[in-house]
């Protein structure tokens, strides 16, 4: 099945903000050969699974609204500035396109949302024992994305803040 792409209209049935051939040209840039050894069927599975982690993550963060009601991804939005400029409502920013290839790229070495179960303080494997610092992150996250996405995310990317509106 082919991938449907984000061209900044608000597609109802979008699956990525990237194609298979815009991320191939990325990653060949900076001599990523992980991406380049996926099956094109493969990477189309990556990408979805990219997206659908930015959803996720970063959907109730982003600066603006959605364009439309309809479409099936979060971008394109109004309202939104970046270092002082609109960011035209007809566009899946660069960063954003970058973020999702760069997600599926670790998508594809497993799963980039995974349940969390009870946290581990110790753990003794063989004749090693880790020992786990007292609330230790059990997720991932994904500092290069984060970065990527920063000035697009309410919250500067750095998570943990709230909007403040002063009355």
């Amino acid at each position: 099945m082919t991938i449907v792409i984000e061209d900044g209209s608000g597609l109802p049935n979008a699956e990525a903000y990237i194609s298979v051939a815009d991320a191939d040209a990325y990653f060949l840039a900076r001599g990523n050969t992980a991406w380049a050894s996926l099956s094109e069927e493969r990477k189309e599975q990556v990408l979805r699974d990219g997206a659908d982690y930015m959803t996720a993550v970063y959907g109730s963060r982003w600066k603006g609204v959605r364009k439309t009601a309809e479409q099936a991804l979060d971008w394109p939005r109004t309202g939104v500035v970046v270092n002082g400029f609109a960011v035209a409502d007809n566009i899946v920013p660069e960063p954003v396109r970058r973020a999702n290839a760069e997600l599926a790229v670790r998508a594809s070495a497993g799963p980039l949302l995974v349940d969390l179960g009870a946290q581990v303080k110790q753990e003794t494997v063989g004749p090693i024992t880790v020992v786990y610092q007292d609330g230790a992150r059990q997720s991932t996250r994904y500092a290069a994305v984060d970065g990527l996405l920063g000035a697009y995310l309410r919250d500067g990317g750095g998570g943990g803040q709230i909007p403040v509106v002063r009355a």
